[in-house]
């Protein structure tokens, strides 16, 4: 059984008009499956609410950043856990954050806190923070078709899947990349791999190799479409040098298709293809056209110039955008720590992740202001889990699921709240609770998405999308 998006209202025999339109009933209707129900639910004058984001763009900080370190600062607490940073106050009264954020000050008025996030499904699982399903794995590195979908996936089925349109995109690289693994949770999952992000590529390199782990230094390069190549030894980069550059794909698109070949691609080759001919989603990627002071703002780093594609991939319709500040060790031996830093931990913060955060958070910030694009757009700044109260004998933080924090800004939410508070040393939660399928729902409310919508699982078992959670109406506009 599928429960729609629609208004809650009670017929006169007391069912909703929602719990009126079931799965069992899409079977009569033939071809018209969820999306178009969906679709035309929302167009009803008596829609429940219309979501303020049209798009997400998520900044995921993976390996469980130190949030005490960041936006819960807490400096009365004993040496061996306060850390070295000091809070700053905000535009808005009565809200800290790390000195060494600067550039977050100058937006809480548009941004929410919440300081009570935990999970007890295991360090290193990143399935809840995309899905909401708190459940420990048997193995966190790697994913499988019967794990339940993440919301970019959720944002994908109700676009139908569109090769020539993508709802959901990744970057820089698909999860665990750097890692040599493959990570569970920004996936379809049951609902199919039709629902995968589309995944882009990337070649990270630094200016000076580091020798030893946790010498952190700026990783250079810049997402892509992968399965660039259209035909022989014609490549988009090629093409666009030429001057009929959208003739030319629309012709060689045309001749590939009427010769049948495309259905020899896989589906992300079909994806790619036809999002390289499409040129919204395709000149979002062409950083080459834009000025070179903005890409300075967004800082000459993967991460950056990432967050810069976002921006672009907003304007183009988009509907949810992840940026991944990933690990790079296993398989080019840069950047051991990305955001689990159990050694070094101040060190690192201080001298790279905050400041090409800060830097990064500022620019996407201002740019989404400066354009409109702010008023329908939701960013986050999320990661997996967080990190123990106490420092370590190497002056690092270790794995902490038990209490964390989040940042919301723009699109759908209140801005100047903090929602939920840690207890006087970030060890837990010391009032209003909050699980990652609270989180989920929240992020579906502010997209305008029922987070009660039932899916089919590969057996056919009812689940929730938001697997039991309730959005924080307290930070939502």
């Amino acid at each position: 059984m599928l429960k729609l998006l629609g208004s809650p209202r009670r017929c006169c025999d007391g069912i909703t008009r929602r719990e009126s339109l079931k799965a069992g009933a899409l079977s009569a209707l033939g071809g018209f499956g969820l999306p178009q129900l969906l679709q035309a639910e929302q167009s009803q004058a008596g829609h429940a609410w219309t979501g303020k984001a049209k798009s997400v763009i998520a900044l995921y900080l993976l390996g469980g950043a130190p949030w005490q370190d960041m936006y819960d600062l807490k400096p009365k607490a004993p040496t061996d856990v306060r850390g070295e940073f000091n809070p700053i106050p905000t535009n808005v009264a009565g809200i800290d954050v790390c000195e060494m954020l600067p550039q977050h000050t100058q937006w809480m008025h548009k941004s929410a806190l919440v300081r009570s996030i935990n999970h007890k499904a295991g360090c290193h699982n990143t399935l809840p923070s995309y899905t909401g399903y708190e459940q420990p794995l048997d193995n966190i590195a790697s994913s499988k078709e019967t794990y339940p979908p993440s919301m970019g996936s959720i944002c994908e089925y109700l676009n139908g899947g569109r090769a020539d349109s993508p709802a959901y995109i990744y970057m820089p690289c698909y999860l665990g990349w750097g890692q040599s693994i493959r990570r569970p949770g920004p996936y379809g999952g049951f609902l199919g791999s039709r629902f995968d992000p589309l995944y882009t590529e990337c070649a990270p390199y630094v200016d000076n190799p580091p020798d030893v782990p946790y010498a952190s230094q700026p990783l250079r390069g810049v997402p892509y479409i992968p399965y660039s190549r259209l035909d022989g030894e014609m490549t988009v980069d090629r093409l666009n040098s030429r001057q009929d550059l959208l003739k030319q794909l629309d012709a060689e698109r045309f001749r590939i298709e009427q010769q049948g070949k495309l259905g020899t691609f896989n589906r992300q080759e079909q994806r790619a293809w036809s999002i390289l001919t499409s040129s919204k989603v395709r000149d979002a990627f062409d950083l080459d056209s834009v000025d070179p002071k903005i890409r300075d703002r967004y800082t000459r780093t993967l991460f950056g110039q990432s967050a810069l594609v976002a921006r672009r991939l907003v304007e183009a319709g988009v509907r949810f955008i992840n940026v991944t500040w990933d690990c790079y060790w296993e398989r080019l031996k840069l950047q051991l720590e990305c955001w689990d830093t159990h050694e070094k931990n101040f060190s690192v913060l201080r001298n790279y992740n905050l400041p090409y955060l800060d830097m990064v958070y500022g620019a996407l910030m201002e740019d989404l202001s400066e354009s409109g694009l702010l008023d329908e757009t939701l960013v986050l700044v999320m990661s997996d889990f967080g990190r123990t109260p106490k420092i370590n004998r190497n002056a690092g933080r270790d794995h902490w699921t038990f209490c964390y924090s989040m940042l919301f800004s723009g699109a759908g939410i209140r801005g100047g709240t903090v929602y939920g508070a840690s207890d006087a040393q970030a060890a837990y939660p010391a009032a209003n609770p909050v699980s990652t399928s609270d989180i989920c729902s929240t992020i579906y409310h502010a997209l305008g998405i029922d987070h009660e919508t039932l899916v089919q699982d590969q057996v056919g078992r009812p689940i929730s999308i938001g697997h039991g959670g309730a959005p924080i109406y307290d930070i939502l506009a």
